[in-house]
């Protein structure tokens, strides 16, 4: 690009012009979104009573203003902000060659938020989901900018701590030999306490009693209703007792006519609840980072080509639908684009976790984020912004981790009964301790009723199940296995058969013609120029190697018409006088023509584990067509790990019988179905169903989505076509066993943590409430602190965030 250097008159500091300004304008005239690419060249540079347009945003400029201006390619163009300027000067072509226009700039969208716990909490902007009282999070998995409920709860945990440190010397001081009270004097202490914890209890713990207060309103009790009431009680009670102390009987009072207090205990309390909820807002900030990580593999800027040969480096967004490249050794891919020139080698292992690069030419395609290992591309963008393939990827992360697996509906179910339960026990323990314990009594019944309501508050219970799906999610998409959602997840650590079928997931799925033989009439050249001519209208895999295995033998195609493609069959047609016809022997049963005299021919070549097809003209038997698949090298390898995870496979494939036996013996596989339509595959999922067997099935193609919307999980394979990606609850970038191995582990691996999860919480908050009611008093003397159940009730949701975060570690292959 030739850019020359701009001058800049001085202008205080401008803000960019908004998207309004491409709206409208002060004279009236077209906007950008209107104008040509030489209409808006035209405003920019002629000026009208002193007056042109900003290029940018449309806005009018009056010249000798002061505005800044920038030279391009001999034109000086004006600006009416320093935003304007710089996004021209970043990339001048966008803006005057009308691509500007073209590019369908989205109405801004309000973020949206959703609660990790509860999806279907959806609302703009971020805020606490009135059902858990937990912060909402935006749906598309990052955050734009700070997280500023981390700021400011990290900044309420420094008040509570500061105020908590002092509250703490003051009332424990004496315990350990530091007379502090006898210093102050107790009246004097007492006012003192009360004012370190008011501004905590009133400011730092405000959000906590907002959720606690939305969750009676909604009756969703959850954990900040036991915060609320726990803290709250120990506050109000301790505030009465240090200024109304004749309020209470004389037997309850300390010696001075004081009473005891627990304004440390309220303070302590918030302080450890927030060193809880900071740490778990760092720690589901990390789960995003795998989102993060695919984000980064866009490149920032793209390489443009103009229509006039300039290259220069333009800033990713500004790439549209059309927009050819250049990229050069050691680049990334900017978008998903197809080759129109070069040649090169594509490191893929970013997204699909494969090692070996793979090689690109003039036509083929091209993904955004893949690295550019040795050639020279130009390439022609063909999805920009949300529909490449990049993009949809962290959407399905994103829509994964906020999904809920089954096994949540018994965290759910318990919470729902847990938070009344522990109110109840938290009011008896009150009362029995009132009734029956030693004094003073009502100290008892107070510490006892706090520390029930603050050791059982249950978010660890909540956060078990989200915190594993959501670290789990994200790891799989570094590995190429894509979750749709966490009932998938759930369901593939469960399966105990893998139904597969055998082209493109078993084989390469790039075949190549290996035998022609001919008997009859018809010479075998005329022979292959009907078979080319008749396999160039197919979409079958087959049909592509046969025509290039008869091209590179120089037999030109035959003319074609009245071409039939029979589905499970093969295809049929007429070449001049001729009707020819080519597929297996149901195709040959149904045009009438006996194929057992080449029967013996097409066992042998089945045995080797090639597929055989006859060839009939003219209604009689003209020839054999074999084609093989070659076994990719990472199947065997597959199929073993699958076996030694317990699973069954079968092979479901359209093939011959012999030559489906020929590779399952080769591979070690279960069972064969041989001969299968594609409405064969459904009933093989139904069968075992009925048999009691939990069912995944793997495919790539239309005809394979009602078997995968059947199956417990389906599984589609690497860039199959839409509808089967739609119908599947895995998607694995690339199509072979080696992510089915990976899918399983990681399932298998993200129950177990889940599991281990749910014993966390249940079994802390099984043990926690009895010994906070008092249970171990007759034997140990002594009470649970409301701080240490606060510090244990922060302890336990550590515990699961830590071990959900231990996920992002596991060795998938």
């Amino acid at each position: 690009m030739d850019k020359k250097e701009n001058s800049l008159s001085k202008t205080g500091n401008h803000s960019c012009c908004g998207g309004n300004h491409a709206e409208h304008n002060d004279h009236g005239a077209k906007t950008p979104a209107s104008l040509t690419g030489t209409d808006i060249f035209e405003a920019a540079t002629i000026p009208v009573d002193s007056v042109v347009k900003d290029p940018v945003c449309g806005m009018s400029v009056k010249l000798d203003a002061g505005k800044p201006n920038f030279s391009y390619k001999g034109n000086d163009f004006h600006f009416c902000s320093q935003g304007c300027h710089d996004k021209f000067e970043n990339d001048p072509y966008f803006y005057l060659s009308g691509n500007k226009a073209k590019k369908k700039d989205a109405a801004p969208k309000d973020a949206k938020y959703t609660c990790p716990m509860d999806p279907e909490i959806v609302q703009d902007g971020p805020g606490t989901c009135p059902i858990c009282g937990m912060a909402l999070e935006p749906m598309d998995g990052i955050a734009e900018g700070p997280n500023h409920e981390l700021i400011d709860f990290t900044r309420r945990l420094w008040l509570s701590v500061g105020a908590a440190i002092p509250l703490l010397i003051l009332t424990m001081g004496p315990m350990i030999g530091l007379p502090v009270r006898e210093w102050l004097g107790e009246k004097v202490s007492l006012y003192i306490e009360f004012a370190l914890a008011t501004p905590v209890v009133i400011w730092a713990a405000l959000p906590f009693f907002q959720r606690g207060w939305t969750s009676v309103k909604t009756w969703n009790l959850n954990m900040w209703t036991l915060i609320m009431i726990g803290v709250g009680v120990a506050y109000v009670y301790s505030t009465i007792a240090t200024f109304l102390p004749d309020l209470f009987p004389s037997g309850l009072q300390m010696a001075g006519g004081h009473m005891p207090v627990y304004f440390e205990a309220a303070v302590v309390i918030v302080a450890l609840v927030f060193v809880g909820q900071v740490l778990e807002l760092r720690a589901r900030e990390r789960t995003g980072d795998a989102i993060r990580a695919l984000l980064d593999l866009a490149p920032k800027t793209a390489r443009r080509i103009t229509p006039d040969g300039d290259e220069y480096d333009a800033p990713l967004e500004n790439i549209i639908k059309g927009d050819r490249m250049r990229v050069r050794p050691g680049e990334a891919i900017p978008v998903d684009s197809i080759v129109i020139e070069g040649r090169t080698t594509i490191d893929e292992s970013m997204l699909t976790g494969e090692p070996l690069p793979v090689e690109k030419t003039e036509g083929d395609k091209v993904t955004g984020g893949t690295l550019n290992k040795n050639g020279s591309l130009i390439i022609e963008a063909t999805h920009v912004g949300d529909e490449t393939m990049l993009a949809g990827i962290v959407a399905m992360v994103s829509s994964a981790q906020r999904s809920r697996a089954p096994i949540q509906g018994l965290a759910d179910r318990v919470a729902s009964y847990f938070v009344p339960t522990v109110v109840l026990v938290a009011v008896l323990a009150f009362v029995i301790w009132m009734l029956i314990g030693p004094d003073p009594a009502f100290v008892f019944a107070i510490i006892s009723a706090v520390s029930v309501l603050i050791i059982a508050c249950p978010c660890a219970l909540g956060l078990a199940t989200p915190m594993s799906i959501m670290t789990a999610t994200g790891r799989g998409a570094q590995a190429g296995v894509l979750i749709k959602d966490a009932e998938a997840l759930e369901r593939m650590a469960r399966v105990d058969v893998l139904v597969v079928d055998k082209t493109g997931t078993l084989t390469e799925g790039k075949p190549t013609l290996t035998d022609v033989v001919s008997f009859g009439d018809v010479a075998e050249r005329d022979m292959l120029a009907m078979v080319r001519g008749l396999e160039a209208g197919s979409e079958h895999p087959l049909a592509e190697a046969i025509v290039d295995g008869v091209k590179m033998e120089g037999i030109e195609a035959a003319t074609i018409s009245d071409f039939d493609a029979v589905t499970g069959k093969g295809v049929r047609g007429k070449s001049d006088k001729h009707s020819v016809a080519l597929g297996n022997a149901a195709m040959m049963k149904l045009i009438d023509v006996d194929p057992s005299a080449a029967d013996e021919q097409a066992d042998k070549l089945r045995t080797q584990g090639k597929t055989a097809m006859y060839v009939a003209i003219d209604g009689k038997l003209a020839g054999l067509i074999a084609v093989a698949d070659p076994i990719k090298t990472t199947t065997r390898d597959a199929i073993i790990a699958l076996h030694e995870a317990g699973l069954k496979i079968i092979m479901a494939t359209g093939d011959n019988e012999k030559t489906a036996r020929a590779v399952a013996d080769q591979l070690g596989i279960d069972d064969v179905r041989a001969g299968v339509l594609p409405e064969d595959k459904k009933a093989l999922v139904d069968e075992l169903h009925k048999k009691g067997h939990k069912v995944a099935m793997a495919g790539d193609g239309v005809n394979d989505a009602p078997a995968l919307a059947a199956a417990e999980v389906g599984i589609a394979m690497g860039t199959g076509a839409d509808v089967a990606v739609e119908s599947a609850g895995i998607t694995l970038l690339k199509g072979d066993l080696v992510g089915i191995v990976r899918a399983r582990t990681l399932s298998v691996a993200t129950l177990r943590n889940i599991n281990q999860n749910l014993f966390f919480a249940f079994a802390y908050n099984s043990a926690g409430v009895p010994i906070a009611a008092g249970l171990l008093y007759p034997l140990t003397g002594t009470l649970l602190s409301p701080m240490l159940a606060a510090a244990a009730m922060s302890l336990s949701s550590v515990s699961v965030i830590s071990n959900a975060l231990r996920l992002r570690a596991l060795k998938l292959d």
